[in-house]
């Protein structure tokens, strides 16, 4: 009598999770250091692109969204939230770099500070007066994402956080140096797609933003 042949098992399926960066908003064109700010919303182009994101992972299935708890992440995963029947979850590991006392500050004037160039070419060594390091954000951020990723075993995740924590987490999971982080570029709203196979994550897509709406026209700007 033959044996019934014996069914391979299925290969264990993928965690996904979809890094996005928040909507421009309210700082943009003050070209300040928001940082963690409080009260800084999207604005309305920042607005636009959040209902546009939404409209894109619309029929995507979700199973989690997670956020900065800060103003305008918090708005830009609502926007999302909104095609789901899920409640947008704050999650602190998430939050912008602690900049310390360079919170609030003009990007100008920052640049002309020796530590200015450190932070873009040598970040591993860099740090804020009164905040963190750039490391210690690196491995704050990647920590919560690996932990995310064990609590959704094979399920898809959004994550909405900051410009720079996604590039390190990028970075982390390329093997790319964290010195080299500053050449990826994550734009507002954005979708950078992570997934974590058991032996080990492969980056999909970086820096998806073929939905966002074009950006305004500036409307005082006089013809040359």
């Amino acid at each position: 009598m033959a044996q019934a042949s014996k069914k391979k098992p299925a290969p264990p399926k993928a965690t996904t999770v979809l890094f996005i960066r928040h909507g421009e908003n309210e700082w943009t064109s003050s070209h300040k250091l928001a940082g963690r700010t409080p009260g800084v919303h999207l604005n309305e182009q920042g607005k636009k692109q959040a209902i546009a994101l939404g409209k894109r992972l619309a029929k995507v299935k979700l199973n989690a969204i997670y956020a900065s708890p800060l103003e305008r992440t918090m708005e830009t995963a609502q926007a999302i939230a909104n095609h789901h029947q899920l409640e947008v979850q704050p999650e602190p590991e998430l939050l912008e770099v602690d900049y310390g006392k360079w919170t609030g500050k003009e990007i100008a004037k920052l640049a002309k500070k020796k530590s200015w160039p450190v932070i873009q070419f040598y970040p591993s060594s860099a740090g804020f007066p009164g905040g963190e390091t750039m490391y210690e954000m690196q491995t704050r951020f990647v920590k919560a994402i690996n932990r995310l990723v064990k609590d959704h075993p094979e399920q898809t995740i959004a994550v909405v956080g900051h410009a720079d924590l996604i590039k390190s987490a990028v970075a982390h999971y390329l093997g790319v140096h964290f010195d080299l982080f500053q050449r990826i570029v994550i734009s507002t709203a954005s979708i950078t797609t992570v997934s974590f196979m058991p032996m080990g994550p492969r980056v999909v897509c970086v820096n998806d933003t073929n939905h966002n709406p074009p950006p305004p026209k500036d409307k005082d700007k006089k013809p040359k």
